[in-house]
């Protein structure tokens, strides 16, 4: 389907098992972005679920007051479009169309829920959108809280995609229960995340001659951590080398200090604590497994893909 044939105000909201995460931006015929507001906030809405198989109360509550807030700003945009999706937490909940109703009754956005193969298309979209000159093929992950995708996309090729149920609270909440996690737990955490790997890129050829490109928060905070960047700066951040060595350096002292202690580690989002240590054990073990020594790193992904793919509908 062609893009727009004008640029385009759109609004999307990306409501993920950790974070939440807005965009306001326009659109233009050619499918680039220029950003006119974004947030994101870590709320967890997917605390729980890996055991429950439901979404809490307090968490849909912390969600909801969030996209109150941002129903807010979004009206004072005058946006063509707004479109709101859920990914995994929300795809595994029981009590998934309450929180729905929910959402459509006290906040006013009516959620799409994605299968893990859309929320990859999309996600690519996102990423392909910033891409350096020079790479074509790409070997896209995506590690979220409730499961991690693996894209491999080559040019005038259908793109091969596999999403597991391994992500950064789901790890948390089924494995890494002390405070730091011991030994056995990580080993556990490795062979799982490593099984779920050879699984998933089992039928995908040669990879390997593909470039590997990393996206959402994990990742793009193992950068900002690697650089010692007092604030996210997503000019450094988008595009950078981050390297295997450096990813193993910053697991180790992850899982060396408890949660509270890993608080102002320079480049660690507050919040993002609790969580790191999983995503730093993901990542090290997905790249091990595969024999991958650097991954480009994506300040874009889900959110910037969402609203390509609505302008491409409406265009």
């Amino acid at each position: 389907m062609s893009g727009p044939s004008r640029t385009m105000r759109l609004a999307g909201v990306d409501i993920g098992t950790l974070t939440c995460r807005l965009l306001i931006a326009d659109v233009s015929p050619d499918g680039r972005l220029t950003e006119i507001r974004s947030e994101r906030r870590i709320l967890r809405l997917g605390e729980g679920v890996d055991q429950t198989k439901r979404l809490s109360v307090v968490a849909m509550d912390r969600v909801i007051q969030c996209l109150r807030e941002w129903k807010g700003h979004i009206d004072t945009y005058h946006v063509n479009a707004c479109i709101a999706v859920a990914t995994s937490a929300v795809r595994d909940a029981e009590n998934r169309d309450e929180f729905l109703e929910r959402v459509a009754f006290e906040a006013g956005f009516d959620v799409e829920v994605i299968a893990g193969d859309d929320e990859a298309r999309r996600t690519l979209l996102g990423i392909r959108s910033g891409l350096p000159d020079g790479v074509t093929d790409v070997l896209a992950l995506d590690i979220g809280g409730g499961s991690t995708e693996f894209i491999l996309d080559r040019p005038g090729q259908k793109p091969i995609v596999r999403s597991i149920d391994v992500g950064v609270v789901r790890l948390c909440e089924r494995l890494l229960r002390h405070d730091p996690p011991t030994d056995d737990e990580v080993r556990q955490a490795r062979e799982w995340v490593a099984r779920e790997t050879k699984a998933a890129v089992a039928d995908m050829g040669n990879y390997q001659t593909a470039t590997f490109v990393g996206t959402a928060g994990t990742i793009t905070s193992l950068a900002a951590m690697a650089q010692k960047l007092p604030s996210y700066e997503p000019a450094r951040i988008h595009n950078y080398h981050l390297q295997l060595t450096t990813i193993q350096e910053l697991e180790q002292t992850l899982l060396s200090r408890k949660k509270s202690d890993r608080i102002g580690l320079p480049g660690l989002e507050k919040g993002r604590e609790e969580v790191i240590a999983a995503g730093a054990i993901i990542i090290r073990t997905i790249m091990e497994t595969l024999g991958l020594s650097t991954v480009l790193v994506s300040d874009l992904g889900l959110r910037e893909g969402v609203l390509i793919d609505l302008a491409r509908q409406m265009g």
